[in-house]
């Protein structure tokens, strides 16, 4: 998810208005009874700072729906890029292997595609935090030419051509009316309800497992070394700060570009290390491409003249190698695989769509 204009900005508050006035009137016949969702919380996580669905009512039918709209590639120009074509689940929802991603005629993204799970929990969207609620987040990527190219009226009139939709509407929203609030709304109870924390670090701190001496050791290196930024259990503070990294060949200044505080040059958004092991290659960019790398950028190769470096590194991260190789394998320990093979984010061969809906 990339980088938004001041153009967009104003669109997304607009419609942003707009999803967010209140609970849908059911405009079909029969009883409206739509299965009541809750997200899960795992035991001893803070509770989300802001409730993405309290205008947005989780419900299966409505998750279901989001599901389909994620996964159908024909949301694009030229319909072959879904919002999964960047989001693949087997690299727990981020771009496998690719420091960018791939868009519509074969163009590239300027940014690196960041892994989808635990969004419940983020105040602000996109590496320069140009978007403040998930609802209204796909906007970009749909309409953006280097990612999807669509506009947002052939995007409504698609998802109305197609037959099979109608249902599904009805189930999630109570009428076949397809606009793009809907379309936000029940993308967002997809999004938002992926949740990864069953990675080996948490059955650890649930006692179902142990950490091994190489592992345990590098536990203790991240709380003293990682943890001022990389905040446990989400492993991700969800500030925005300036990692040492050099201006790219995109010009790429970050949060700069949307508060236009020249002490914002070159902050981006603190990633979740959750799942690192399989959303390489790292960094805004995908300029680093293993986790060793990225720790040998904060022992070695960070840009110290930077006045805008964050305070948190100045004099740099100092670990030995042995040292390194353990805080490695800790990272390793939250690869959650269970989340890359969980069916209820899979996309449906139909069949379970139709189960789905069958009582409306």
């Amino acid at each position: 998810m990339k980088s938004i204009t001041a153009s967009i900005i104003i669109s997304v508050i607009f419609i942003f208005g707009i999803a967010l006035t209140g609970a849908e009137k059911n405009e079909g016949k029969g009883p409206f009874k739509p299965r009541p969702m809750k997200l899960e919380i795992p035991k001893g996580w803070p509770q989300p700072e802001k409730n993405v669905f309290d205008n947005n009512p989780l419900t299966v039918e409505g998750f279901m729906l989001g599901k389909r709209l994620f996964y159908d590639g024909n949301l694009s120009k030229d319909g072959q890029v879904s919002c999964a074509s960047c989001h693949q689940q087997f690299a727990a929802f981020a771009t496998f292997d690719h420091d960018l991603s791939h868009g519509v005629a074969n163009t590239l993204t300027t940014r690196n595609a960041p892994g989808l799970f635990n969004l419940a929990w983020k105040k602000e969207m996109h590496w320069d935090g140009g978007v403040n609620h998930l609802e209204v987040q796909p906007l970009n990527p749909m309409t953006a030419p280097n990612e999807m190219g669509e506009t947002l009226d052939n995007i409504v009139a698609k998802v109305k051509s197609d037959t099979a939709y109608r249902r599904f509407f009805v189930a999630a929203f109570g009428s076949q009316k397809v606009n793009m609030q809907r379309i936000l709304k029940a993308l967002a109870q997809f999004t938002g309800s992926i949740v990864s924390a069953n990675s080996k670090y948490d059955k650890v701190m649930r006692g179902e497992a142990v950490f091994t001496a190489y592992e345990l050791k590098g536990y203790e290196l991240f709380k003293q070394k990682c943890a001022g930024c990389h905040r446990e259990p989400l492993f991700t503070d969800h500030s925005f700060r300036n990692n040492g990294m050099p201006l790219n060949r995109f010009k790429d200044i970050g949060r700069q570009a949307i508060t236009l505080n020249p002490a914002d040059s070159l902050k981006f958004l603190v990633p979740s290390l959750r799942n690192a092991q399989l959303t390489f290659p790292y960094m805004h960019d995908g300029s680093i491409y293993s986790i060793p790398q990225v720790i040998e950028h904060y022992r070695s190769k960070m840009n110290t003249a930077d006045p805008n470096l964050d305070p948190l590194l100045r004099g740099g991260i100092h670990l030995s190698l042995l040292e390194k190789n353990q805080l490695t394998y800790f990272i390793y320990t939250l690869t959650d695989s269970s989340l890359t093979k969980d069916k209820k984010y899979a996309p449906d061969n139909g069949i379970i769509m139709q189960q789905t809906f069958d009582n409306h």
